[in-house]
This record gives C-alpha cells, sequence and structure tokens, in this order.
C-alpha cells in the first residue's frame, strides 16, 4: 500500500469517529492547539527562519518572486494571530447537527435536514505555512479529516505546525489519525486519484497550480484560481473615500488575492480624482499603468496594455482606466475579471444597487476595500479559501463550508404501502419547529 493511500485509509477512519465527537471535545482541542502553537513561538520562527532563507537564496536566482517570499514569513505576531484565529474558530457555533429543514410528512412521521461534516479533506497549499492551522482548526471544528501538502519552500514550518497540531489534539483525545501531512511531491498524484477516500480538494497556490490540481483529479475542487479585484469610483463618489478606499485596497497587503489589481475611474471624476491618487501610490512605491486617457492626466505613468486588464499582479502595481459610465465599469469587471472581490465607490443608492446586483463575483463591496473579503473578517473564525465557484460553497469558505447534510426520517411503524392505491394516506407536509439538535439531546439524556 502507498503511504499516501495509508493515510488517507487513516484519515477515513478517523473521519468516522470525529463527526460524532462532542462540541465540548472539538472546542477544548482547539484551545489546546492554540496554547501549544504560542508556547512553541520561538521554535517555530526558528524553523521558519531556516525556509525564508533558502528561499531567498533561490529569489536571487530568480526562481521566487518576492511577493512569494513575503508570504512564507512568520513573525512573532503572526504566531500570536495564529493562535488567536484557532480560538476563534473554538468560540463558533458548532456547524454540526444543525436543522437545515423540518417537516411533518404525517402524524409521527417527521422529516430532518441535518448539517453534516464532508468526511476528509485534501489540503494542497504553497508557500504560506499559516494556511497549515488555519485549515486544520476549521476541519476539526467541523468534524471533518484532513489530509495537508504544503509546498517545500516551508517544509520545515509546515513540519513543526502539524507536529504542534497533532500533539495537542490527540493529547485533547481528538481521533489518532484524523490529521495527516503528506510531503513528497510526487504523492500530490497519488492524492489526486484517492477519489473514494477524500471527498473534497482545497488547493490554494498560483493560477497554475491551482489549474492542474482541477484539471488532473476526479475530486471535487474548491477554490479560486486567481484574485482579479477591482475598485470602481463612480462619479458620485466621496472624494476622500475614494482615495482611501483606492489606497487600502492596493497597499495595505499587496501580495493578498483581494489585493485590488484594477482601478476604474468616471470620467467626470477622473481629473480631480487621479492626481490625488497617484500621490498616494507614488509615496508607498505603487507602479502604475495607465490606458491612454488615464495617462493625459498622470502623464509619466507607464501605458497598460490589454494583459494588464487580466493580470494579477499579487505586487505594487495597478492598472487604471478611465470608463465612462457605470455599465461599463460592470462590463469590464464581468469580462475581465476572476470573480472573486469587486467594489464600488459612490453616494449614490441607486448606483451602488445597480453595481451589487450587476457585478458577478463572491464578494462585491459598497464603499468599502476589497481587502475585507476574508474568512476572519466576516466573522467566519477564519477560512479555508475563497470559493469562485458556485456550486457548494462561494466567497470566503469557513465552518459552514465544510459541511453537507444528510437526511433523518424519525417514524413509528410507518410503511409506504399506507400511502399508496385508492385508500391512500396523504402526506401532510408541514412545516415545524422542533429541531433536531433537541431530539438528539434528549434521545442522549
Amino acid at each position: 500500500m502507498k503511504s499516501v493511500e495509508r493515510k488517507a485509509t487513516q484519515a477515513e477512519k478517523a473521519a468516522l469517529k470525529l463527526a460524532n465527537t462532542s462540541t465540548q471535545s472539538r472546542d477544548e482541542a482547539l484551545i489546546k492547539i492554540a496554547s501549544k502553537i504560542k508556547e512553541n513561538t520561538e521554535s517555530i520562527l526558528e524553523a521558519n527562519e531556516e525556509d525564508v532563507e533558502e528561499a531567498e537564496k533561490l529569489l536571487e536566482r530568480g526562481k521566487y518572486t518576492q511577493a512569494f517570499v513575503d508570504r512564507l514569513k512568520l513573525s512573532g505576531d503572526k504566531v500570536s494571530d495564529i493562535a488567536r484565529m484557532i480560538r476563534s474558530v473554538a468560540e463558533q457555533e458548532d456547524p454540526l447537527g444543525r436543522t437545515l429543514d423540518a417537516k411533518e410528512l404525517d402524524e409521527n412521521l417527521e422529516l430532518y435536514k441535518v448539517s453534516v461534516p464532508i468526511g476528509v479533506l485534501g489540503s494542497i497549499f504553497e508557500s504560506r505555512p499559516d494556511v497549515l492551522p488555519q485549515v486544520s482548526a476549521l476541519s476539526l471544528k467541523s468534524g471533518n479529516s484532513v489530509i495537508l501538502k504544503g509546498g517545500s519552500e516551508a517544509e520545515k514550518s509546515n513540519k513543526i505546525l502539524f507536529k504542534l497540531v497533532k500533539e495537542a489534539s490527540e493529547e485533547a483525545g481528538i481521533p489518532e489519525g484524523w490529521i495527516q501531512l503528506i510531503e513528497a511531491r510526487r504523492e500530490v498524484r497519488d492524492l489526486l486519484e484517492m477519489d473514494e477516500k477524500v471527498d473534497l480538494l482545497i488547493p490554494r497556490g498560483s493560477k497554475k497550480f491551482i489549474r492542474f490540481i482541477q484539471e488532473n483529479s476526479r475530486i471535487p475542487v474548491l477554490g479560486h484560481a486567481e484574485g482579479l479585484c477591482h475598485i470602481y469610483v463612480d462619479e458620485k463618489a466621496d472624494m476622500g473615500m475614494a482615495v482611501r478606499v483606492s489606497f487600502d485596497g492596493k497597499v495595505q497587503y499587496t501580495a493578498v488575492c483581494n489585493a485590488a489589481e484594477t482601478l476604474l475611474v468616471h470620467r467626470e471624476i477622473a481629473l480631480d480624482f487621479l492626481p490625488r491618487i497617484a500621490e498616494k501610490y507614488r509615496e508607498a512605491g505603487v507602479e502604475m499603468r495607465g490606458c491612454e486617457r488615464t495617462r493625459e492626466i498622470l502623464e509619466d505613468i507607464t501605458e497598460a496594455t490589454e494583459d494588464d486588464w487580466r493580470t494579477e499582479y499579487l505586487d505594487s502595481i495597478i492598472s487604471i482606466k478611465i470608463v465612462d459610465e457605470l455599465e461599463e465599469a460592470i462590463d469590464h469587471i464581468n469580462t475581465y475579471g476572476s470573480k472573486h472581490t469587486d467594489s464600488i465607490i459612490s453616494e449614490d443608492k441607486d448606483r451602488l444597487l445597480k453595481f451589487l446586483q450587476g457585478v458577478d463575483s463572491s464578494s462585491v463591496m459598497a464603499n468599502a476595500s476589497t481587502r475585507f473579503s476574508d474568512g476572519y473578517r466576516y466573522g467566519l473564525g477564519a477560512e479555508v479559501g475563497i470559493s469562485t465557484g458556485k456550486i457548494h460553497a462561494r466567497g470566503p469558505v469557513g465552518l459552514e463550508g465544510l459541511t453537507t447534510y444528510k437526511y433523518y426520517v424519525l417514524g413509528d411503524g410507518h410503511v409506504v404501502d399506507s400511502y399508496s392505491g385508492p385508500e391512500a394516506k396523504s402526506f401532510t407536509h408541514m412545516e415545524i419547529s422542533k429541531k433536531w439538535r433537541e431530539i438528539r439531546d434528549s434521545w442522549n439524556d
């Protein structure tokens, strides 16, 4: 048996047990994981420093970009944030056992649609070691086993984080085998073939990387290929707000999928707005690439090409285009965007509504930075990633996106024959307010 198959089998068996652990057990394990990570900050940073040193050597040879290396780096504050994130997941409501629908089919014959774990998750990610504890925490809280594969560039960071999560969770009584780590590149191919054991793949990385996963597995894939996000500054925008939001969307953190890559500006305010935002961008070292009309106002910037409208920079670069109408901005976003996150700045509610309803993205903002599209900021505790697909889960995917459902039918000796033939009984199909958790807890008592 291959190593990956063995680990997937262990994860599958553990998932069946984990699905039936109590909320309290899972939450206590998460608190223990958070504490262990915080206590081992120094060891984590030492391992990460070794990874970063190796990555910087490859950066000098042109094999990595600066943005890639930046995503790899951890700090004391980031480790504290990881621990805080895990605790916030523990504080979330249990996503399991929720009653999604409840109906009386007939007297003493009741139907409950109830949330349950998906089963075994496969998380394959590049560069960012903080993905490992994030995905692990969400998997544990939602009752799923998880098989993790990080990039070789973060090998030492991933190893120590995996060790701490595994030790702390098993010490807290979580079934052994619920979390697995694979390291060899060749094992990714093996994992992609485990469609009978792995229920969902969650890739995090470059567009090329995610496309590879999608095209080489029969396992359902949740995620996004790229984050090509836009900010549209409307003719009815407040100028101070427009500058503030456009700056934050691009500059607050450039190397992430929800950073703005294209700025669209209505022609009526371009002459006033563009010099203001350009001054802020120059101060922050942002390279600007503009359309012909933009360059008539900002004469010293680079000319934008067709490729720029389709590029996720993940760097201190932004493309700028002047548009004639709101409809043109919406059309540009729906043509060139990646259905990730897009924002409008305007004080006109009719125009805000038209943008919100017209842009076909998983998150659409009104008078807010694109950087808000994040599981933690959305109150999800954390996220396993952002999905730009429309099936199962969309946008930042937290605990709810890691559950599915099944039906429970509770009867009292009912048989289908009673509802067939000339004297068939009728179904009532009445909505009922009773919750599955109430029934479950009464049976447990």
